[in-house]
């Protein structure tokens, strides 16, 4: 078994090899580089979790739960740092959770926080809010966790926890100068945090209590708007046991809607922009949208609207950048949404959900696309920017909202009533409708989306928002004395600065996009590498994409598109054209970008938001510049990009999930030239890339404890054109067992994966990949599921298995008894699924912690739940109550003894079943480029490791692997 101290020899070799001497204490890092490890590592021993306290209780903390040793670890999250020369150092408390159902995403705001404002000047400290409003103080790792239920469970000993909200108000009061709320929905934004923030005479960031209260509930914030004179949408408000079908008749009447079958939306009053939003026909459908709201318990007040036909949605980011408690509020570039519902296999979707609801918002799919400047009139953007900016200050909002809306074109006669009320416009009428008090920070939200647009990277506005705060409260006002501009590359092109051979710095090439159904979250885990890595100032990191070549050949199997790489595009990209949705939006922003009418529109109107801000920023000392430039996109041919990284000495690090960014063609390609690269080899990726491959390769492992699963590979033409109950009985006698999983034989680990339980399941199945379906709807199986994301294009080979049964591992939150166990699982079959990043060189791997994966919706594991920030549940490491130590280290050495067999190198991550008593692990498959995203189960992992490696340190570890490949 490789060595336990793995983790701590790689990061004390790569504390040494930072320039001791390059250490500065600047509000905001040049050119959005943000901290260097020197300076990170610094600030984690001196305030955080010191390496050496944490890292000797880590794993056991993790593994026993004992509040003795969380007491170590967690308790003293106590600012302990110097004051520096040019100011004291501000202590932040961010707070994240809440009782609301976008907890999860509450998380993802709070890590992009703490990830982008923490330094010398600037020192952070966690907490969280459980459903119960009971407060705890977590530790920053736990702030990394896929979502708060990964942690729930085990709060009492891992957190420490505060007696009551007093108690916690109490705790800030004497231990943090400002808080920064994270929580979105109820208690972030309804004015609860805030109102006991208040009462203890707290700072905090953001709105007062009594004005979210107002703009928290749509329907207050709507009578509110319309008192102020705002063009407002007709809605109906049904409260509690009231539902009045007579009165909502009416209301249907006088809107000139059908009572039968009449659209509209129907959704919680006070539930944030997403969560509960559904579409209703009629009275009776609308009175039961609203009482299945009430009864679960989203909200007692929910409110019917019109549903807007022919309109577009737009959402404006809110700063404003006045001084002390005036307020001036200035509108950054709005963005248009533009929902897409596809002509296959989303006609039940077109019924009951075309609507930007939770699922489109927070997960990276083709169902909706972004538009940073909206292609609106200019006399269109200038009202919606205005009137944002108006409401902002009539609503009494402050530091920063979201404001979401609608525009409707000249011919729309909705709204015939509004006539003289602000909104009407020589194109149409906008309607502002969602108040965001507390926009979501997610590393592409639209803050920063918006703010990247106008000259700020995610550090910079974090930190002006913050500053801004502070304003508000005189005796904070020392922490605003840094003065100076700040001195960045904000007018240099990153891939100019990769071509300048300067000495000691190295050049990094980030790729990711590609063609496969995985290519969104290619996406997620090349922004997140990109971001992290730009922590270190030894580095020149410049992001890449694999231009998706699908787009403008739909139908053609990947094989033939793969034919000839070397002429596949790669955009080398600027900083806010890699805050997109998909990989097909960010090749369009660059077509765009380049296309000169649309170019000079841009960069119009980005000056007159620029000027705007500076009338407010120049008037504070502590505001640097901007520090993002008005820079365009580089395209390439594959063959030009691989000869330019050669030419510069760049390393690659490869992100690009599936396709050729795992089969081993991109690899192939970066060793002809010589160009180091990150991740397995050239031969090893194709025999991963291969499941059946992977399956003979470790045949040979089953007296040492490693099993493979038995496997059938059938084409997609066979599988349509041959009798589906024929089909199922070949396939169960086969493979002896009475259910299957099926899933693409090339494709990734996430999409088109299924249970099949019946020939009738096999039917469906084989029907969506006929029709090329690009999901499956929940539940069109006899087994109850989630949706099922389809591969696009079709695969045309299927990888047929047997299921395996495992047992239910159910979390529980919520318990009266508190010492009463939260974690369920019944144990009969001896078996859990489980996940595992590898790391090292070839022939010496080392063995992350396992995780036990956690299905929430079904059988197989979701994109959501493998992917998505908020969603999925992952314990690391094993609980105890599962897994005893002795089974824990087996498993750790088989995985280690596959990860040598098969070559690997860098990094990759293997999936298996674990037999809980043995420690015999069942392969599923192993995953070369493994998802990178800010809530990757591999996170979770290396921060169990001694002492525990941060995300930057992470992934700086893996680029360093890969650099040291030719060497």
């Amino acid at each position: 078994m490789a060595s336990l101290a793995f983790g701590s020899n790689l990061s004390s070799s790569l504390r040494g090899s930072q320039n001791d001497d390059v250490v500065r204490a600047e509000p905001v890092p040049r050119s959005a580089k943000f901290l260097s490890l020197e300076r990170r590592l610094k600030m984690r021993s001196c305030h955080s979790f010191s390496s050496k306290r944490t890292t000797s209780s880590a794993a056991e903390v993790a593994r026993a739960g004992t509040e003795e040793a969380v007491a170590v670890a967690v308790t003293a999250e106590v600012p302990v740092a110097e004051e520096d020369e040019r100011g004291r150092v501000l202590r932040v408390g961010v707070i994240c959770g809440g009782p609301s159902a976008e907890r999860g995403i509450s998380l993802n705001s709070a890590r992009s926080v703490l990830d982008h404002i923490q330094g010398d000047d600037l020192h952070v400290s966690c907490y969280y809010i459980d459903c119960d409003l009971n407060a705890y103080a977590i530790s920053s790792a736990q702030v990394y966790s896929n979502t708060p239920a990964d942690f729930d469970f085990k709060l009492e000993s891992l957190a420490q926890g505060f007696g009551s909200l007093s108690e916690f108000a109490e705790h800030l009061a004497a231990s943090v100068d400002i808080v920064f709320p994270a929580i979105h929905g109820q208690f972030g934004e309804d004015g609860g945090i805030q109102e006991l923030l208040e009462k203890y005479n707290v700072p905090f960031v953001g709105t007062g209590a009594s004005e979210c209260r107002q703009a928290f509930d749509k329907y207050d914030a709507s009578l509110e708007l319309s008192k102020q004179g705002f063009v407002t949408l007709p809605s109906f408000l049904v409260q509690g046991s009231e539902l009045n079908e007579l009165e909502l008749s009416k209301w249907f009447v006088r809107n000139q809607l059908d009572p039968n079958s009449g659209k509209v939306v129907v959704k919680p009053t006070r539930a944030g922009s997403s969560i509960g939003v559904t579409v209703a026909y009629g009275v009776i459908d609308s009175l039961n949208k609203a009482k299945e709201i009430i009864l679960e318990g989203i909200d007692d007040r929910v409110l019917v609207e019109i549903f807007l036909e022919g309109g577009s949605e737009f959402t404006a980011i809110v700063l404003d950048v006045g001084c002390g408690l005036d307020c001036h509020p200035v509108v950054l570039m709005p963005t248009e949404v533009e929902l897409q519902v596809h002509s296959s296999g989303d006609v039940s979707e077109k019924e009951k959900d075309a609507i930007f609801n939770y699922r489109r918002k927070y997960l990276p799919t083709q169902q909706v696309v972004y538009h940073t400047p909206p292609r609106f009139p200019i006399d269109v953007i200038n009202s919606i920017r205005e009137g944002a900016s108006l409401l902002f200050q009539r609503l009494g909002l402050r530091d920063f909202a979201r404001i979401d809306g609608w525009f409707l074109p000249s011919s729309s006669n909705i709204l015939s009533s509004s006539e003289g009320k602000y909104g009407r416009t020589e194109s149409g009428t906008l309607l502002f409708t969602d108040i965001n008090l507390i926009s979501g920070m997610e590393q592409t939200s639209f803050l920063f989306q918006q703010a990247s647009k106008v000259g700020f990277s995610h550090s910079n506005i974090l930190r002006t928002i913050i500053r801004r705060a502070c304003l508000r409260f005189p005796y904070l006002a020392s922490y605003n004395s840094v003065s100076g501009r700040l001195t960045g590359r904000s007018n240099a092109s990153q891939l100019t600065e990769a071509l300048n051979k300067s000495e000691g710095v190295r050049k990094v090439f980030v790729i990711f996009g590609g063609d496969t159904s995985e290519r969104q979250v290619s996406l997620m885990s090349g922004t997140n590498v990109w971001l992290n890595l730009q922590a270190f100032d030894d580095i020149e990191v410049t992001p890449c994409l694999l231009s998706p070549s699908m787009v403008s050949t739909p139908g053609v199997s990947s094989d033939k598109k793969d034919s000839d790489v070397s002429s596949r595009v790669v955009w080398s990209l600027p900083y806010s054209l890699v805050l997109r949705h998909t990989t097909e939006e960010v090749l369009d922003a660059c077509i765009e970008a380049i296309e000169p009418s649309r170019s000079a529109f841009t960069s119009h109107l980005r000056n007159q938001v620029m000027d705007d801000l500076m009338e407010g920023l120049k008037e504070h000392g502590w505001f640097r510049g901007f520090d993002i430039g008005d820079e365009l996109p580089m395209r390439f041919s594959m063959e030009e990009w691989v000869k330019l990284a050669k030419e510069v000495k760049a390393t690659v690090y490869i992100a690009v999930h599936g396709g050729i960014g795992e089969d081993g063609t991109l690899q192939s390609l970066l060793e002809a030239e010589g160009v180091p690269y990150t991740g397995p080899g050239v031969k090893a990726s194709r025999t991963c890339m291969d499941k059946v491959a992977t399956s003979l390769a470790l045949n040979h492992l089953a007296d040492k404890g490693v099993l493979t699963i038995h496997k059938d590979v059938r084409r997609k033409e066979d599988l349509v054109n041959f009798p589906i109950p024929d089909t199922w009985h070949e396939l169960t006698s086969k493979l002896q067992c009475e259910t299957l999983c099926v899933k693409p034989a090339r494709d990734g680990c996430s999409t088109g994966v299924a249970r099949l339980c019946c020939a009738e399941d096999l039917a469906a199945y084989v029907k969506a990949l006929e029709e090329c379906l690009l999901r499956i709807s929940p539940n069109s199986f006899s087994r109850a599921h989630g949706m099922i994301e389809m591969p696009n294009p079709s695969p045309q080979l299927l990888i047929f298995e047997p299921f395996i049964e495992t047992d239910e591992v159910i979390i529980s939150s919520k318990s009266t008894n508190i010492s009463e166990d939260r974690l369920m699982w019944k144990g009969r079959s001896r078996w859990v699924e489980v996940t595992v990043g590898v790391i090292g060189k070839r022939g010496s791997m080392h063995s992350l912690m396992p995780s036990v994966t956690v299905k929430e919706t079904g059988d197989i594991l979701s994109l959501e739940e493998k992917f998505q920030g908020g969603t999925g549940i992952n314990l690391t490491p094993p609980p105890a109550s599962i897994m005893s130590n002795e089974a824990l280290e087996i498993c750790k050495q088989r995985i280690e003894l596959i990860a040598n067999t098969l070559q690997l190198e860098g990094f990759s991550r293997i999936d298996a079943f674990v037999n809980v008593d043995s420690g015999e692990v069942l392969i599923i498959e192993v995953n070369t480029v493994p998802g990178m995203t800010p809530s990757t189960v591999l996170i979770h992992q290396a921060l169990v490791e001694q002492p525990p490696m941060y995300p930057h340190q992470f992934f700086r570890t893996l680029l360093d692997l890969g650099s040291q490949r030719f060497t």
